[in-house]
């Protein structure tokens, strides 16, 4: 799979080596051989993949970016680190997401970036015995058509459930008690056949490909997805977030399409909801920079299956900033969790039945400086042996519909649920 030019090159030295293999490729073969495995991928292409385990620093609690920070400063400046972390500080609690801590970010053995000026591939400068592994990658045939078989799919809570906390959330707005928050469900879909987590990767990055595409392997299980949504990307002199609220299905043809745009653009209950979301992430962002650019109106930003109200907010950082950082001061935003902050998360953890585990929280990447990418973690699944479960939310304010709430989340459902619940 490897070109023998380029592993005796990577043999020879430790630096990056143009490598022309396709990504998808390596990361379908590479879990037999390395164990782990994670991709991460940005809106036009580039393609950041990681093979094994080299370091890896876990952290829980309140600090818990704060203590990755800590443990990453020092690395060598182009040492690259994978970075994950779930919706709660403590962590997921439910036994399908063993293996997933509160937060991680993990060096792997080998780097493989790719873009559109082709792929280079770097084994990490104290990595052993990994020439030899890469040079047993063999491709694994594509599965053509993915053939699920039958399968089961199961709403958690079930929908009339759901409907009812949705309910109590606008009545909890109502009276004052919150802004906003996000209420977020479950299906589980247990299938005859088990796809291959990148074979579902490569077609979501081809579906959508003004999406983040992720994935993250801990032993049987796999957390993938495509999110359209970054919660912060930081070169060490800008910083930049792209928050997205408010939602409409797509259209059937261009002019409904259009009147469903122009009926979001103009609708009071979302531009609130957008605007809550918005004036967060800029608050939070202002300690950080000396310029910060926010829209004043947003605009429609369309996928696959739904459009959505997005900003882009650009700063001028003031000074040399971590990303770890600036994440631990966005997280979670009200376009996941609500407002105010606090008051959110108590009304989530006392009426949500499911354990969000790493849905809702972000995956990316960042290297020695501190600059790097973080996508909030959405339109997602966790892959297990024994079936998959996806998740979806949506934003509650004082007018929110529960009917129309759950409709969203179906929309939201769909980019996996029809990859693997096909009928």
């Amino acid at each position: 799979m490897i070109p023998r030019s380029v592993l005796e090159r990577l043999g020879a030295s430790r630096g990056a080596v143009p490598c022309p293999v396709d990504p998808v490729l390596v990361a379908r073969a590479a879990g037999p051989i390395f164990g782990e495995v994670r991709w991460f991928s940005e809106p036009g292409g580039r393609i950041r993949l990681g093979l094994g385990r080299q370091h890896r620093y876990v952290a829980a609690g309140p600090d818990r970016f704060a203590t990755l920070r800590e443990a990453l400063v020092g690395r060598p400046a182009g040492e690259v680190a994978f970075v994950g972390f779930g919706f709660d500080p403590e962590g997921p609690a439910s036994p399908e997401w063993a293996g997933f801590p509160a937060a991680e970010a993990v060096v792997p053995e080998v780097w493989i970036e790719a873009g559109s000026a082709g792929a280079t591939i770097e084994v990490h400068p104290e990595a052993t015995g990994v020439v030899d592994r890469l040079a047993e990658l063999e491709a694994v045939p594509s599965a053509g058509v993915l053939e699920v078989g039958d399968h089961t799919v199961t709403s958690i809570p079930a929908p009339s459930t759901w409907r009812r906390d949705v309910a109590e959330a606008v009545e909890a707005i109502r009276s004052g008690t919150m802004t906003k928050v996000v209420l977020a469900r479950a299906v589980r879909i247990v299938s005859a056949e088990r796809p291959h987590p990148f074979e579902l990767v490569d077609r979501l990055g081809l579906r959508y490909p003004g999406s983040y595409t992720f994935a993250w392997s801990h032993g049987p299980a796999t957390f993938l997805g495509a999110s359209p949504e970054l919660l912060v990307a930081s070169d060490l002199a800008w910083v930049r977030s792209n928050p997205l609220a408010g939602s409409a299905p797509r259209g059937e043809g261009e002019l409904a399409d259009e009147e469903l745009g122009r009926g979001l653009m103009a609708s009071p209950k979302d531009r609130l909801e957008h605007a809550i979301v918005v004036d967060d992430v800029a608050a939070r962002l202002r300690p950080f920079v000396e310029d910060l650019e926010v829209p004043s109106e947003p605009s429609l930003r369309r996928m696959a299956t739904v459009q959505h109200l997005s900003t882009t907010i650009v700063g001028r950082l003031a000074r040399r900033v971590h990303l770890l950082d600036l994440v631990a001061a966005l997280h979670p935003t009200p376009a996941v969790g609500g407002a105010p902050r606090d008051e959110a998360a108590r009304f989530i953890a006392k009426v949500e039945a499911i354990d969000r585990g790493w849905y809702t929280g972000g995956v990316g990447w960042v290297d020695g400086t501190g600059r790097g990418e973080v996508a909030i973690a959405l339109r997602c699944g966790l892959l297990g042996s024994d079936g998959t479960t996806l998740y979806a939310g949506a934003g509650i304010v004082a007018d929110s519909e529960p009917d129309e709430e759950l409709v969203e989340t179906r929309l939201k459902f769909r980019p996996l649920l029809e990859l693997l619940a096909a009928t």
